[in-house]
């Protein structure tokens, strides 16, 4: 628990969607600190006892829950909520899966897989992957945002303009996030929190985690933002780049085609260089390899890069 927090928000004040019809489950001021329970994108689905027979029984209505919402005095819409992650407690449990029909190669992979996860949750020293493999932690939450000013329940998969689904393994300790509010007391809420996600989550999944979150609340007036923003305190891949890179890179007039190849040629260079199944080497491309576009003014062609960090097999 946080000591420091004034509030806390219990895991089972969660919602599915966006919706600006929610009622509040607490009302706070700006300048306080809330203690969020969260839940994992499976809401508990997965368990130590799991195997991959269980992907196929997930629940898509009941993914990605969000505990909230919460109401935050003066905010208007034309603010922004300026959030700050004060710090994270994680559970020392997770999980990563092929779902089919999700991913960005999801048509290569057609049928379920699942990895599971423990590992230290005081120190999340790097994860065990296999008989080799260590994948360096970064608690994060991958969906958090505000209720839209648009009618009706709107899904949690997709992001959006005031937030939700962003997947950001920069939203962590230390990083401050500005959301754009669109109605009156913002409505806020968090979850899906991860232990590690390489950038673009390629497989559709990270290690999903429970985690507890302390975030601070307070407002910027009148900031009319088009998107959410953020800063970070520090360096964000120092995690990463200790032992360097291999890289693979896809070329062409399409981006989304760009990446999917980079993705695959580093699944094919997984394979050969340390053996590893092609449902494993997607799978762990998804927590901890990341998707960069390197080059996009020299058309007709542009250039995405695909880095997986050497320091997992190093």
């Amino acid at each position: 628990m946080c000591s420091n927090c004034d509030y806390t928000i219990h895991s089972a004040k969660h919602h599915h969607g966006w919706d600006n019809s929610f009622s509040p489950v607490e009302t706070i001021k700006p300048g306080s600190t809330v203690f969020f329970e969260c839940l994992d994108s499976g809401a508990g689905h997965f368990t130590p006892g799991s195997t991959v027979a269980d992907v196929s029984t997930l629940d898509f209505s009941k993914v990605n829950p969000v505990t909230g919402p919460i109401y935050v005095d003066g905010a208007e819409p034309g603010d922004a909520l300026k959030i700050t992650f004060d710090g994270f407690e994680p559970s020392g449990f997770g999980w990563t899966a092929n779902i089919p029909g999700f991913g960005l190669l999801a048509d290569q992979f057609k049928d379920p897989a699942l990895t599971l996860w423990t590992y230290d949750k005081n120190t999340m020293a790097p994860a065990l992957f296999s008989k080799n493999g260590r994948v360096p932690l970064k608690a994060f939450t991958g969906e958090i945002g505000v209720a839209p000013a648009e009618l009706g329940n709107h899904s949690v998969v997709p992001p959006r303009r005031v937030g939700g689904n962003l997947d950001i393994r920069d939203l962590t300790t230390g990083t401050v996030l500005y959301l754009p509010v669109e109605v009156k007391g913002a409505l806020f809420s968090v979850g899906d929190t991860h232990a590690a996600q390489g950038d673009g989550e390629v497989c559709g999944t990270a290690i999903e985690s429970q985690m507890n979150v302390s975030l601070k609340f307070d407002l910027v007036k009148g900031a009319n933002l088009r998107m959410p923003r953020f800063t970070t305190s520090g360096p964000v891949t120092n995690h990463l780049d200790a032992k360097g890179y291999e890289v693979t890179t896809g070329i062409g007039s399409d981006l989304m085609e760009g990446a999917r190849i980079a993705v695959s040629q580093m699944i094919d260079l997984l394979g050969q260089q340390q053996g590893l199944s092609a449902e494993d080497a997607y799978m762990l491309c998804s927590v901890c390899g990341d998707l960069r576009i390197s080059e996009i003014v020299d058309m007709p062609n542009w250039v995405v890069s695909f880095y997986f960090p050497r320091i997992v097999f190093e």
